[in-house]
């Protein structure tokens, strides 16, 4: 699959993780739009074109992943866009409420690398067959 002019946002505050996540997707030939907290993320869902996916933490600055996946999909640009959310975060509760709020998957960190690009092709190859219907 070519994911060649595929823009993902990142929102994740933690240095060595946007260090991991640059060096992956860049590697697969993913362009990437970084937001390090809750209100960068926002400003980029309220003004800036929809990218093809979203890598999301929950535990950010100003407003959670949590909180913030509602709104994304209050948004009628970036409504359909798939949200991968990563976390440390195990607790069932956090993971029901992602995934009801409209999280297309949750994967928890630390992660395995390949089975988070495997995900991440996954999600794009579902959203490239719906836009062909």
């Amino acid at each position: 699959m070519s994911v060649k002019n595929h823009q993902i946002l990142v929102v994740e505050d933690d240095e060595i993780t946007i260090h991991i996540l640059n060096f992956l997707l860049s590697r697969e030939n993913f362009e990437i739009r970084l937001a390090k907290d809750g209100n960068q993320a926002l400003e980029v869902i309220n003004h800036q074109p929809p990218t093809s996916a979203i890598l999301l933490d929950v535990i950010l600055p100003y407003m959670s992943g949590l909180d913030l996946i509602p709104r994304i999909r209050q948004n009628s640009q970036w409504r359909n866009v798939p949200i991968i959310v990563l976390t440390t975060d195990t607790t069932e509760q956090h993971v029901i409420q992602a995934l009801d709020a409209g999280a297309d998957d949750y994967v928890l960190k630390p992660f395995r690398t390949g089975e988070l690009m495997a995900r991440l092709r996954r999600l794009l190859r579902s959203q490239s067959a719906i836009a062909a219907e």
